[in-house]
C-alpha cells in the first residue's frame, strides 16, 4: 500500500523523469538513422491512440444524468475563447519571432481542455464532479472547432491556404477529440460487459495518461536538445504558461463562486489536458510550443497538490 501510494503521489515528477531519460538513453543506442526515423514515425502514432483510449475510458464512466447546466459553463467557455482570439490577433501584430512564440504557447494553453483527470480532484475538493464532467465535453467540442480555425492563422501550413490548412488539423484533431464522445456512447450501448470492464478498473485512464506524459515529455526533450535557441524563449514560456495558470484558476473561481460552484469552475477552466497541448505543440505550431504543456502540468499539479493539502488539514 505505502509503495502503491507513494507512486500515485508522485507519478507526475515521476513520468516526466521517465520521458526525458528515455529519451537521452534511447539517444545514445547504436540505431541506424533509418531505425531513429521509424521510432520517431512510431511515436507519432501511439501518441494520439493512447489520448484517444484514455478520453474514451473517462467518457464511458459520465452518463448523460449525472451531469449538470450551469451558468458558469457558458461563460468560462466565453473567457477561453475570447482570450485565445485576443492572443490569435495579437500574433498578427508581433515583430519578432520571440514575441510570436510566447503568444503560440500562451494561446495553446487557453485552447486547450480540461483534463481527464479534472473529476478526480474536484471530487476530493468536495466540488460538483456532474457540472464540471458536463463542461469538459462542452469545453471538447469547443477546443475541436477553435484549435482548427486558430492554428492555420497563427503558423500556416507550408505556404498552404486556410481552408486547406483548416482541413488537414480538422482530420487530425476532431476524431481524437469528438471521436472518444461517440466510441464511449456505443459501448455503452453495444456491449454493456465492455464498459462495465472498463469503468471497474477506474484507474485504467490514469495509467493511459501517465504514459502519455512520458512520451510527451521524451518528445519535448528532444525538441529542446536539437532546438537551436537561447534560453530566453524558454524562460518566456515558462512564464506564459504560469500566467496563462493563474489567470485560468482565478477566473474560474472568480466565475463560479456567483453560482455557488467555485471549485469545480476553477478546475474546469484551470486543470488542462497538458498531454493534448504538447501534440498540438509539436504536431502542428512551433515545436518549442510544446514546452508550455509540459510547464503548464507542472503548476497546475503543484498547485492542486497545495489546495489538497489544505483540505486534509481541515
Amino acid at each position: 500500500m505505502r509503495v502503491k501510494r507513494f507512486f500515485k503521489n508522485w507519478a507526475l515528477p515521476l513520468s516526466m523523469m521517465m520521458g526525458s531519460t528515455a529519451y537521452f538513453f534511447c539517444r545514445n543506442l547504436p540505431l541506424s538513422s533509418t531505425a531513429r526515423h521509424m521510432t520517431t514515425e512510431a511515436v507519432g502514432y501511439v501518441q494520439p491512440t493512447l489520448i484517444f483510449l484514455m478520453l474514451t475510458f473517462t467518457f464511458c464512466r459520465i452518463r448523460l444524468q449525472d451531469m449538470r447546466l450551469r451558468g458558469w459553463q457558458g461563460w468560462l467557455l466565453l473567457f477561453q475563447a475570447s482570450i485565445a482570439a485576443l492572443l490569435c490577433l495579437l500574433h498578427h501584430s508581433a515583430g519578432d519571432d520571440t514575441s510570436r512564440l510566447l503568444l503560440q504557447s500562451t494561446m495553446l494553453c487557453f485552447l486547450c481542455p480540461t483534463a481527464t483527470a479534472a473529476a478526480v480532484v474536484t471530487a476530493k475538493l468536495g466540488g460538483n464532479v456532474g457540472t464540471l464532467t458536463a463542461y469538459t465535453m462542452m469545453v471538447n467540442l469547443l477546443a475541436a472547432l477553435l484549435i482548427p480555425a486558430f492554428v492555420p492563422l497563427v503558423n500556416p501550413t507550408g505556404g498552404m491556404g486556410f481552408w486547406l490548412s483548416f482541413w488537414l488539423i480538422v482530420r487530425r484533431v476532431f476524431p481524437l477529440l469528438i471521436g472518444p464522445l461517440l466510441a464511449a456512447f456505443l459501448l455503452r450501448h453495444l456491449s454493456p460487459a465492455l464498459t462495465r470492464f472498463i469503468t471497474s478498473h477506474s484507474d485504467l485512464p490514469f495509467y493511459l495518461w501517465l504514459v502519455s506524459l512520458s512520451l510527451a515529455i521524451a518528445v519535448t526533450t528532444r525538441i529542446l536538445v536539437h532546438a537551436d535557441v537561447t534560453w530566453l524563449p524558454c524562460l518566456l514560456i515558462l512564464a506564459g504558461s504560469l500566467l496563462a495558470c493563474i489567470v485560468q484558476f482565478a477566473a474560474g473561481r472568480l466565475v463560479g463562486r456567483r453560482y455557488a460552484d467555485a471549485v469545480s469552475a476553477a478546475q474546469a477552466c484551470g486543470q488542462k489536458n497538458t498531454v493534448l497541448a504538447i501534440w498540438i505543440g509539436y504536431t502542428f505550431l512551433d515545436p518549442l510550443t510544446s514546452l508550455t504543456g509540459g510547464f503548464y502540468s507542472i503548476w497546475h499539479n503543484v498547485y492542486n497538490a497545495w489546495q489538497l493539502a489544505q483540505k486534509d488539514k481541515q
